[in-house]
Formats: structure tokens, C-alpha cells, sequence
């Protein structure tokens, strides 16, 4: 890992020790600065996620901040990624700031945020367009998928 996300990354873990997490979202792991894990619930009563807790997973490269992070939500036995139009049963998120609209100032918290307001914001439970024949086919990497980003309305 380069130097620049090195520090970077540690600068961002202190911060969360020191400042803590916004509510509904939790620092699961951070073991090392390649790949954290943290614990996303949506807060409020009118969401249709209510109870229900999500893992996701982000993979930093040599580039962070300058390039986005890998971001997927965790589909093992413990945890299932959240039935979303941009989120796909194998974790992949399809949402612009991880992709064309990603800017070195976000960060891992902010990133959390942002999964948060998208699913806070879903109306109703269903999967992508296309969802079975993607997961079938998609690179183990969501940032090697050529993402068409046409709808924000959820």
C-alpha cells in the first residue's frame, strides 16, 4: 500500500476512534489498511429495512483517496446484502460516487453515509434489473463492471 493511502487511512481510523461513528453505522473491523468492515443500519421507522442490519465491506488500493475504494456489501452466512434496485445478491453497489462522481475528500465514514441515505430513502424491496444474469457473469472486482448510472430516484 502506498504511502499516501497509508496515512490517509490511518488519519480516517483515528478519526472514528476518536470522534466515533454517526448512529446506525459501526466500525466492525479494521484490522488492517486494506480492508475494513463496517456495520450499516437505517435509522428511523418509516424505512422498509427497519431492524434489519447490513455489512459492508471496503477494499482500499494504492490510489485512496485519489481512486475510489472497492465497496460491496458482505453476502456470507451471517450477513446478506440489502434487497435494493442498485445493490445486486452478490454485494456489487451500482451508486456514481463510487465510480465518475468519487472525490478524494470523501472518505470510508462518508461512504457508510451514503449507503445509509440510499437505503433509507428505497421505498420498496426489489432487486436490479437484470440482477441474475449480472451476479452470473460479474468480475469478483464491482469496480471492473462498466456501470450505467440512469436512475436516482431511489
Amino acid at each position: 500500500m502506498s504511502n499516501l493511502a497509508t496515512r490517509r487511512l490511518m488519519k480516517e481510523l483515528s478519526d472514528i476512534k476518536l470522534n466515533g461513528t454517526p448512529m446506525g453505522i459501526e466500525l466492525l473491523s479494521a484490522e488492517n489498511m486494506e480492508e475494513w468492515f463496517f456495520g450499516i443500519s437505517v435509522l428511523g421507522d418509516e424505512t422498509v429495512y427497519k431492524g434489519e442490519k447490513f455489512a459492508l465491506r471496503i477494499k482500499f488500493g494504492d490510489r485512496y483517496p485519489i481512486e475510489y475504494p472497492e465497496v460491496t456489501f458482505v453476502a456470507n452466512d451471517k450477513y446478506k446484502p440489502p434487497v435494493h434496485p442498485h445493490i445486486y445478491t452478490n454485494g456489487h453497489v451500482c451508486a456514481s460516487i463510487l465510480g465518475p462522481e468519487w472525490s478524494p475528500v470523501l472518505n470510508a465514514v462518508s461512504v457508510c453515509i451514503t449507503m445509509q441515505s440510499m437505503l433509507a430513502s428505497c421505498k420498496k424491496k426489489e432487486l436490479p434489473k437484470g440482477n441474475d444474469s449480472y451476479v452470473a457473469r460479474a468480475p469478483v472486482n464491482p469496480k471492473q463492471t462498466r456501470w450505467v448510472y440512469h436512475d436516482d430516484t431511489v
